[in-house]
């Protein structure tokens, strides 16, 4: 069954047609070569050329043999005539399944790249957009020291710039075929059959394989599909963080345009994060299915089918759930309304604290000890945070604060701006188009 959140390009790469289409395209690709090496007539090779696949004849041989590949084969030659003996010559069953799954593989790969490049795109928008823009950094979920809200949207850029990279190293290793006979040996069909074939379909021949492309392969699929999930789930959780109702400082879109437009069946108030944390929990499943990728990595002597059965569910699974949470996510950062007032207002809810480090530092600039600095900084930080004292305004009446920096110092250390100073430093390392850094205020 194919799940409900499915998009239709990943949908039809997983599907039965597809599948039975790529053993098709092995197939003739293996007579093909079988010609070249002048086993198959010319004549019979071009009749082979309008093979077809039955479905329905499919089923009543599967039914009958219980085996996908005998089924398979005995459809394909009935659309034939006495050229689809040639059909399977010399091919074990995995010398197709494997390789045509390897194609799969590819085409899915083909298109989470896009699915990459379309939220890369939307994240650079955002971060651009938002370079200048000064927000309340948070460790351990307590308020640490301003940023740019940007540098967020561009430090989730650069992980999937590295994801990126993952998928196409992925690709390579995936983009192998095999057709080499039952236990490898080229027994029953020649190393020239499984180059020709594999140079038809694109794909490398694997260097040396036994009766099935080794798994670890398809297991590096999973973990990279899987590595692009958590930071998805990295990415929306700090969304749904966010959009606390004692934070709002962002919101995923909410109705319209094919959003949620309902929060709750009894409260007529709500807007929850509903889209985040739909990609949080697919998220854990694609992770779920790196347990089972790394066990089929483990076979019996040459082969068996242990694995057969579970890829049948991981492969697919976790290609149309990622695709189908890399197109969400980028659908929530393009749409994403924000809320810089509210971030203004977090800056200022603990009254100058955020600013705690930098006096420290002008205190110690000035000739005091680092150890009396921190101590001194912290006494009056802890009156704020349990009395409700505004920071800055104690600072000023600290004789002992304006005595080693001056009153005109302290007031210049009190500038959000300061903490966006290298934004854009890092923003053109990354190789955005940003002007160049304004004057800072100190």
């Amino acid at each position: 069954m194919i799940p409900r959140y499915s998009r239709p390009e990943m949908t039809r790469v997983w599907s039965e047609e597809n599948m039975y289409g790529l053993w098709l395209d092995v197939e003739i690709a293996a007579s093909q070569a079988w010609t070249n090496l002048g086993v198959v007539p010319q004549a019979d090779m071009q009749l082979i050329r309008g093979a077809r696949f039955d479905m329905d004849l499919y089923n009543r041989h599967f039914d009958e043999t219980k085996h996908d590949v005998v089924a398979f084969t005995r459809s394909v030659m009935a659309s034939l005539g006495e050229e689809g003996r040639w059909i399977h010559h010399g091919l074990t069953s995995n010398d197709v399944k494997d390789t045509a799954l390897s194609l799969q593989l590819v085409q899915a790969i083909d298109l989470l790249d896009a699915d990459v490049d379309a939220l890369m795109a939307a994240l650079k928008l955002r971060a651009e957009e938002f370079v200048d823009t000064p927000a309340m950094g948070r460790s351990h979920g307590i308020h640490a020291e301003p940023m740019s809200f940007g540098l967020k949207f561009a430090l989730w850029w650069d992980e999937m710039r590295r994801h990126k990279q993952r998928l196409a190293q992925t690709r390579e290793m995936v983009a192998v075929g095999k057709l080499s006979g039952p236990v490898g040996t080229y027994a029953s069909v020649p190393p020239d059959v499984e180059e020709a074939v594999c140079k038809e379909l694109d794909l490398t021949p694997a260097p040396v394989s036994n009766q099935i492309i080794q798994r670890d392969r398809h297991a590096q699929y999973v973990q990279t599909l899987a590595l692009i999930a958590a930071s998805l789930d990295k990415f929306a959780t700090e969304i749904r963080a966010l959009q606390r109702t004692e934070i709002r400082e962002v919101e995923e879109p909410f109705g319209g345009d094919g959003y949620v437009s309902t929060g709750s069946s009894s409260m007529p108030h709500k807007r929850n994060p509903e889209l985040c944390e739909r990609i949080c929990g697919l998220a854990r499943l694609v992770r779920g299915h790196t347990v089972t990728a790394l066990d089929n990595v483990a076979l019996w002597h040459e082969r068996d089918i242990s694995h057969s059965s579970a890829e049948r569910m991981i492969l697919p699974d976790s290609s149309l759930a990622v695709d189908y949470i890399l197109d969400l996510f980028t659908g929530v950062v393009r749409n994403m309304p924000v809320f810089p007032e509210r971030m203004m207002a977090n800056l200022e809810l603990t009254r100058g604290l955020p600013f705690s480090p930098r006096v420290m530092l002008a205190l110690v600039e000035s000739g005091m000890d680092r150890t009396a600095a921190y101590k001194k900084v912290q006494t009056l930080a802890m009156k704020t945070w349990d009395g409700g004292e505004d920071f800055r305004e104690m600072l000023r009446n600290d004789r002992e604060v304006t005595d080693a920096i001056g009153r005109e110092t302290l007031d210049s250390l009190f500038d959000y701006q300061h903490y966006l100073r290298y934004a854009r430093h890092t923003f053109r390392r990354l190789g955005f188009s940003v002007p160049a850094e304004p004057v800072s205020a100190d």
